[in-house]
């Protein structure tokens, strides 16, 4: 009887330690500039799964992927495009092939104060701008996303541009009055929520200037990011070094469905994966 009981107890132990979706905790680690987006999904998930726990904690994202290489993160929130040398450690450090799991089109954004007579800006201004003793451009770190982002659609290094930093997103936003003759550049998502608070008081001391590409104005309306035609929307994805389906696998493919994807909607930005609504008419 004692034996029988010793080899349930173990069995149930074993049980406790096997991999699941809908139970146990969770880092993930984002950039501020896609914090928000982040937050709604794993809420949404917690939601769905009350056994689960997941804390969101912002890291620039290429510390993130460092941390996810050592094995130190199991997931992290990307946008700019790894190179060919970071895709070959991850995939020898990890052992996993390379599949981004894309969840969402968000994009880069260049604002003014509302009362800026400024009402637009061309790639050629971005271009000279980034390389300007005057450093008209204030991004919100030296190694954030939307800098790395900004940096790789000019074909730049970082290292090579020339820029402003006030710390945090939110941060600019609030301060850049102070500075009549710069620009902010920031993330969508920092004030994308049609209906939150937070995002339309933010939304209200800034204006974000359409961007001239190849002679056309572009904003970033949903079709424009749908189509990708506003030269800076970038894709949102996830990363994981997680072999099994775990809980990282688990929450990624909930991000990824149309529940998670009405979610990201929600947060005003463009679902990645589009999803037919049919309607059955009697």
């Amino acid at each position: 009887m004692l034996l029988m009981l010793s080899l349930i107890a173990v069995q149930c132990k074993n049980e406790d330690k096997s991999p699941s979706y809908h139970k146990g905790e969770m880092t993930i680690l984002t950039d501020e500039s896609f914090k928000s987006v982040t937050e709604a999904l794993a809420d949404g998930y917690m939601i769905n799964y009350p056994d689960t726990k997941i804390k969101v904690v912002t890291k620039k994202e290429d510390l993130g992927f460092l941390d996810l290489l050592k094995d130190q993160a199991k997931i992290i929130v990307m946008s700019r495009d790894l190179s060919q040398e970071e895709i070959k450690s991850y995939e020898e450090q990890v052992d996993l092939k390379f599949l981004p799991a894309r969840f969402a089109a968000d994009a880069v954004v260049f604002v003014v104060p509302k009362d800026s007579p400024k009402d637009r800006i061309s790639m050629e201004e971005i271009t000279q701008g980034m390389q300007s003793e005057s450093k008209p451009f204030i991004f919100d770190g030296a190694n954030s996303s939307n800098l790395n982002f900004v940096s790789q659609k000019l074909k730049k290094q970082p290292k090579d541009l020339r820029f402003s930093i006030i710390p945090g997103s939110k941060n600019i936003i609030e301060e850049l009055n102070k500075y009549p003759d710069k620009i902010g550049v920031i993330g969508l998502n920092t004030f994308s929520r049609p209906y939150d608070k937070e995002s339309e008081e933010l939304r209200n001391k800034v204006k974000i200037l359409p961007v001239i590409s190849k002679g056309k104005s572009y904003t970033t309306e949903p079709e424009n990011l749908r189509t990708m035609n506003y030269p800076f929307t970038r894709i949102l994805y996830f990363l994981t070094n997680e072999g099994n389906f775990n809980l990282a696998n688990g929450f990624i493919r909930y991000s990824c469905t149309q529940l998670g994807q009405m979610i990201v909607q929600k947060e005003g930005l463009q679902p990645y994966n589009l999803y037919r609504r049919e309607v059955q008419m009697r």
